[in-house]
């Protein structure tokens, strides 16, 4: 899953890289560049919406859980709220993360920068708060194994850009 989830993680890369022009058109037509990447944005999360709407009416149907929706014995407000809130959040991510990109300007490395930042903020509040107390000290030696060689790796991209520079 990990794999995968990498690989589809450097198709949304992909996508930004590929929406160039679109975000240099918006910026000849007067967008502010710090704002340039929304556009591509918009393309690459409604295919993203798409695949996930389909997908998620399909295990609906599937397991007939239309119902849910509506189903007043659960807390529907918390959950929808709870919802919104995660998606806009997942949402702001990219917009600020597009900002950042415009002023960094350096493509697949802003991206590295960005994925390892979320996985090393997700680890470390992990272990912050408790949720990997109680794994054996060969998982926890591996998560630590993990951060490192992302720190390496950030470090890597640094220097690589430091060198094209």
């Amino acid at each position: 899953m990990a794999i995968i989830s990498g690989i589809l993680s450097a198709c949304f890369n992909y996508g930004i890289e590929a929406g160039r022009p679109m975000a240099e058109a918006a910026e000849l037509a007067g967008a502010n560049p710090l704002f340039r990447n929304n556009i591509s944005f918009v393309v690459i999360l409604w295919g993203g919406l798409t695949t996930n709407l389909i997908w998620c009416m399909i295990l609906n149907a599937r397991n007939r859980t239309f119902g849910d929706y509506t189903n007043k014995a659960a807390p529907l407000a918390r959950n929808y709220l709870f919802s919104a809130m995660a998606g806009t959040t997942w949402f702001l991510q990219f917009f600020f993360y597009g900002m950042g990109e415009s002023k960094l300007g350096n493509g697949a490395s802003s991206w590295i920068l960005h994925m390892a930042f979320i996985i090393l903020a997700s680890n470390l509040w992990g272990i912050a708060l408790k949720e990997w107390q109680g794994v054996s000290n060969k998982t926890f030696k591996t998560i630590l194994a993990g951060i490192a060689v992302i720190i390496l790796s950030v470090v890597i991209v640094g220097y690589g850009n430091s060198l094209a520079s």
